[in-house]
């Protein structure tokens, strides 16, 4: 069963493919996801890893979490599963505007 795992703090200039080989040294990589910013395609210094089984991912996170890549030290852990987030239609997207205030207007 692949693992997912949570690969934060890297270095801004970091590739898909670094990160690849990287992780390869622990296992067996399904793939390899690099959160980029949607508007600049500049790279949000973390990404996601799937490794081919739990002792791959184990291996990866006791060897890679704290290591040094560049002047950063890497965080490797198991990626939580993503949250739901309301749409606008629902009002999950935004708040009233006085809902700090507790509710009340002025």
């Amino acid at each position: 069963m692949d693992v997912k795992l949570y690969v934060g703090n890297l270095p801004f200039d970091t590739t898909e493919e670094t990160i690849r080989e990287l992780f390869a040294a622990s296992g067996t990589v399904v793939s390899v996801a690099l959160i980029k910013d949607r508007d600049t395609g500049q790279s949000k210094g973390f990404a996601f890893v799937e490794m081919g089984s739990q002792k791959d991912a184990q291996t990866a996170m006791s060897t890679l979490n704290g290591r040094m890549i560049g002047d950063r030290q890497l965080k490797v852990n198991l990626a939580k599963p993503r949250e739901e987030r309301g749409s606008f239609r629902d009002g999950g997207g935004f708040r009233d505007r006085d809902s700090h205030r507790g509710g009340r207007r002025r």
